[in-house]
């Protein structure tokens, strides 16, 4: 069975002190939860401070992104030299990151690549824009940016995909259990295509996109679903604690049931 998988993305939110704060208010209920790999994705200038902090407990530490030269003249960017030292998971390809940033499905290729050459475990996001979604469009754009991102990778299970479909993002507009599990599924299917179906059922594949402690156990009771990847929820503690909780509980029912 395929661990469940939760992990905050505090996204350009928290000094280094209140970032301080909000793990320390996280840390005991987390570590409380088993069965969850549990991460916590906080600003740059934060993760030397956060990792300190949670070097003692199982919850782990991931960046919001990063380049994919490990050293040279590329001002203001990080490498995955930088961080290989400070986490053990990257989120790449967000579609912030697209959106504003004019991230391509090749850039993000070359950072699939640099990151797994450097200890990183990525966790690669795909989704549509609500005018993709709308005109049918949601498989062919989801086929794209895999196809894109894992091209010349040899097939790995030190990843872990995200579906964050962009019109859901910060908009407190989730997509339904049905619609996430159905692209989900689509995902799972062309990474079999891709790779293998035996590596295919092996990975994890979050939802991301307005997870809530009151919407997560629509999409967690969903089989395809192993987790989810959690934007503002996650600047809360009790918000994300509850959410990583019913991820435990409800996916600890489903597989004892099998």
């Amino acid at each position: 069975m395929r661990t469940p998988f939760v992990a905050g993305n505090w996204k350009m939110n928290t000094t280094v002190a209140e970032a301080e704060k909000l793990v320390h208010e996280m840390l005991v209920p987390l570590n409380d939860i088993t069965r969850v790999e549990k991460v916590l994705c906080p600003p740059f200038v934060s993760l030397s401070a956060v990792k300190n902090i949670l070097q003692d407990s199982d919850v782990k530490v991931g960046a919001q992104n990063m380049y994919f030269e490990t050293k040279g003249a590329y001002t203001g960017e990080i490498s995955p030299l930088m961080l290989s030292e400070l986490c053990e998971f990257v989120i790449l390809g967000h579609s912030e990151r697209r959106r504003y940033f004019g991230e391509s499905d090749e850039m993000i290729n070359k950072k699939m690549t640099a990151a797994l050459k450097n200890g990183l475990k990525p966790i690669l996001c795909v989704g549509e824009r609500l005018e993709e979604n709308e005109s049918g469009k949601t498989e062919e754009v989801i086929s794209r940016q895999l196809t894109g991102a894992l091209a010349g990778i040899e097939s790995t299970d030190n990843m872990v995909i995200a579906y964050e479909p962009v019109w859901a993002i910060g908009t407190g507009r989730a997509a339904s259990g049905e619609q996430a599990t159905a692209t989900i599924k689509f995902i799972r299917d062309s990474v079999a295509k891709l790779w293998s179906r035996d590596l295919s059922q092996n990975l994890r594949i979050l939802y991301g996109g307005s997870v809530t402690g009151d919407n997560i156990a629509e999409f967690i009771s969903c089989p395809d679903i192993d987790g989810a990847l959690v934007g503002g929820a996650s600047l809360k503690a009790g918000e994300f604690v509850a959410i990583v909780n019913q991820t435990a509980a409800i996916k600890k029912n489903t597989t004892s049931k099998l």
